[in-house]
C-alpha cells in the first residue's frame, strides 16, 4: 500500500495476507460464540468475518489509515472447511480528498478459498493520511 492518501489508485489491488481455519480455533471459536454449530459444517459466518478482521488489523498496521469509518454490504457466501487457507484482499473502489491532512478511500474487501472462489466480501469507509 502506498505511504499516502494522494498515492493510492482506485482499482489498486492490496493483499491482505493469508489464514488457515484451524481445527483448534474453529472448536473453541464454536464453544465460545456459536454453540450448536457442528465442526462438520465449516466456519460460521461470525468466525469467518473474525478472521478477515484480523488480517485486515495485521495488513493495515504499516499504512497511511488513520481511521475506520464504516464496514458495509457484509455478504458470506460459503462457510470454510477446517484446514482450508483464505486469502484476503482489498480493492480500491473510490477515493475522495477531505481537506488538506486526509481523504476518504471507499474499498472492497475479500475472503477466497484455495480454489479462488469467494467466502466473505464487505465494502469498507476509512479516513487516510495525505
Amino acid at each position: 500500500m502506498p505511504a499516502a492518501f494522494d498515492d493510492i489508485q482506485i482499482g489498486q489491488v492490496v493483499s491482505l495476507g493469508a489464514a488457515a481455519v484451524e481445527e483448534a480455533a474453529l472448536a473453541t471459536f464454536i464453544a465460545a460464540f456459536t454453540p450448536g454449530w457442528a465442526l462438520e459444517r465449516g466456519a460460521p459466518d461470525a468466525m469467518v468475518f473474525a478472521i478477515w478482521a484480523k488480517l485486515d488489523a495485521i495488513a493495515h498496521t504499516d499504512w497511511p489509515q488513520t481511521k475506520r469509518l464504516g464496514v458495509d454490504a457484509l455478504r458470506w457466501v460459503r462457510n470454510p472447511p477446517v484446514g482450508e487457507l483464505l486469502r484476503g484482499r482489498m480493492t480500491v473502489m473510490a477515493k475522495d480528498p477531505v481537506g488538506e491532512g486526509k481523504g476518504i478511500v471507499i474499498a472492497q474487501h475479500d475472503l477466497l478459498d484455495e480454489a479462488g472462489r469467494l467466502v466473505f466480501s464487505c465494502l469498507t469507509r476509512g479516513v487516510f493520511a495525505r
